[in-house]
């Protein structure tokens, strides 16, 4: 498809067309809960539970390959939880941190912490030691729920040093028992009452339901705040709003609940509907379709790398053999969003366009194709300095919007409607603040990235700016990956980026080495090391044997030069250009039939 660099009404009327007949009671039901929240009341996630638990007791609630259960089953099993947590010593504002891979149990964990009015730590299973207990750190954790399947990640970490004092409670996971002399959480709250916990009418909409971990720019992961409040205004914005849910439908989540698509968007427009969530453990581009049919799905959620390796698939007969009426996820290419619509069928892709520290959502509500969609909301495309990284500012100081159809940096104006809930460090939060953009005193989130001003109120997203870039639906900061190469003593010196590959969405990383003196470079070693530093996604694909690294004044590297040279050895001074093709061998030297498979979509990586 064109890439269309402004949108028209007859683009918004088409879509809404295309996508079969609107469900107008509850697109006006999603408006008026999002205009009826108010920051203030007694309102949050748990009271939502209870409601349908209580309004809709026999409704299946959620699904995984394992179990099912009710609206009333699904609120039992967390209540019993929740007051376990409670012999803990767990209350309101204190942490708890998660850690499980996809699957029922973590849904009513998640459900038993936020009735409490504390706040769950939604850690990445892929981390491993220091990244994992610097985010263990972030939640300050009253009490660990650790699933079976993830003891290997909490053998990486000194628990004593990370959380100390804060016990661990285990849940099993089919074969994988709980380990020995260890609490089981089942098995320790199986006799408490499945009451509903008296703290939960007393939490209120502005509190911090989630921590959402997040890159961000400086390296380590941050602790990104989600409160109540936006989680209720998600649900219902995206969920009735936007796509439309409604009690009959099953949405298929193969996304992991770490990720704010599946815990907010999915979750959410799954709950506010008295819908039913289906939990796929992960994601199988093989058996997607198959999947989606089994659980009888009608809506799923996608990233943009997921929906290029369902189009790598052979074609079957499930790939539109199915009840699905609209996918909702960010990231699809625009010129894969015909090839994948009419490929597999479906009538609405709700591309939507958020972050998990933002204060906004453009959502795809009018079906409109390489568009993020519309927001209501006070937002700003301005003009950016891709020299120095940073909005321009004119003589007078204010920044400039871009003109209709023009790329600029994406801000949002911070007010009481559309509030700023920042990071749990005060610092990392003032650093996405822009003040005096247009006026004296006014304040602007900025999202760091770069859209496309489609007119009409709608964006189309184009790139990430400053230190993190996009990779296999990841955020990776280059100081996390540089930290884990430095940590080899070959290495005098390191710089990482991101290069773009053809065919693939977002960047891959690539990394520049500076050896010491003498030194040789052992790809293998060096695979394996970063491997087991790594989560698999933030591990450099390309690397670069540099004779210098060039810094600016104030001893930033210069990168613009190197991500324009990219993974070309012929570009890139005649240094030494290595590839990680296959990681049981490491990086190898790339050569001119990598480049060509590369440019041919032929090598998956």
């Amino acid at each position: 498809m064109t890439v269309r660099n402004q949108v028209k009404l007859s683009d918004i009327l088409r879509g809404y067309i295309q996508r079969g007949a609107p469900r107008t009671g509850t697109v006006i039901k999603g408006l008026v809960q999002m205009a009826r929240l108010d920051r203030e009341a007694n309102n949050s996630i748990g009271l939502l539970v209870q409601r349908e638990a209580e309004q809709h007791p026999e409704r299946a609630a959620v699904r995984d390959a394992q179990r099912g259960l009710s609206y009333f089953a699904l609120n039992q099993l967390a209540n019993r939880w929740a007051h376990w947590l409670q012999r803990q010593g767990v209350a309101s504002g204190d942490g708890v941190a998660l850690l499980m891979e996809n699957r029922v149990e973590l849904l009513a964990a998640v459900i038993a912490t936020v009735k409490l009015g504390a706040v769950g730590g939604m850690l990445n299973y892929n981390q491993r030691g220091e990244v994992l207990a610097h985010s263990i750190k972030l939640i300050a954790p009253k009490v660990l729920l650790v699933g079976a399947e993830c003891a290997e990640a909490v053998a990486s970490v000194d628990l004593a040093e990370t959380a100390p004092g804060a016990p661990v409670a285990w849940l099993a996971d089919g074969e994988r028992a709980v380990p020995g002399g260890a609490l089981d959480l089942d098995a320790d709250s199986a006799t408490l009452s499945a009451s509903n916990p008296d703290a939960t009418t007393g939490v209120k909409a502005k509190q911090p339901a989630f921590y959402i971990f997040t890159s961000g720019t400086t390296g380590m992961p941050k602790a990104a705040v989600m409160t109540h409040y936006r989680w209720l205004r998600a649900a219902a914005g995206v969920g009735l709003a936007s796509l439309r849910m409604r009690h009959d439908d099953i949405f298929f989540c193969p996304l992991p609940l770490y990720h704010n698509n599946a815990l907010t968007l999915s979750w959410g427009a799954t709950l506010v509907a008295g819908a039913e969530l289906y939990i796929a453990r992960k994601f199988s581009a093989s058996r997607f379709f198959e999947q989606i049919c089994a659980a009888d799905a009608t809506v799923f959620c996608y990233i943009g790398e997921l929906c290029r390796y369902l189009l790598q698939q052979p074609e079957r007969a499930e790939d539109r053999q199915h009840r699905l009426r609209a996918a909702i996820g960010n990231g699809l290419r625009p010129e894969l969003w015909e090839a994948f619509q009419s490929r597999f069928a479906i009538p609405h892709i709700n591309e939507f366009y958020g972050a998990s520290e933002g204060n906004l959502v453009f959502t795809n509500s009018f079906n409109v194709a390489g568009s993020c969609g519309f927001c209501p909301l006070r937002y700003a495309v301005v003009a950016f300095d891709h020299e120095n990284e940073c909005p321009q500012r004119d003589a007078g100081g204010c920044m400039q919007k871009v003109a209709r159809g023009e790329v600029g940096l994406l801000i949002a104006e911070v007010n009481n409607k559309s509030p700023f809930d920042g990071y749990t460090e005060a610092a990392a939060s003032e650093k996405k603040l822009l003040r005096d953009v247009f006026a004296t005193g006014d304040c602007w989130f900025d999202t760091g990235d770069l859209v496309r001003d489609l007119g009409l109120r709608h964006i189309q997203f184009i790139d990430r700016v400053g230190d993190t870039f996009r990779w296999k639906g990841e955020n990776v900061a280059t100081t996390e990956v540089e930290r884990a190469i430095d940590l080899l003593e070959e290495i005098d010196e390191s710089v990482v980026y991101g290069v773009e590959v053809p065919g693939f969405d977002g960047r891959a990383g690539m990394a520049g080495l500076l050896l010491h003196e003498g030194a040789s470079f052992d790809g293998a070693r060096v695979a394996r090391h970063l491997q087991k530093e790594l989560p698999a996604y933030a591990v450099p694909v390309f690397i670069r044997i540099m004779q210098r690294v060039e810094t600016t004044g104030t001893f930033k590297h210069r990168k613009v030069d190197l991500k324009k040279a990219g993974f070309d050895p012929h570009a890139c001074d005649g240094e030494a250009v290595y590839i990680l093709k296959n990681r049981d061998r490491g990086y190898q030297l790339i050569g001119e039939d990598d480049l060509q498979e590369l440019a041919d979509g032929r090598i998956r990586l």
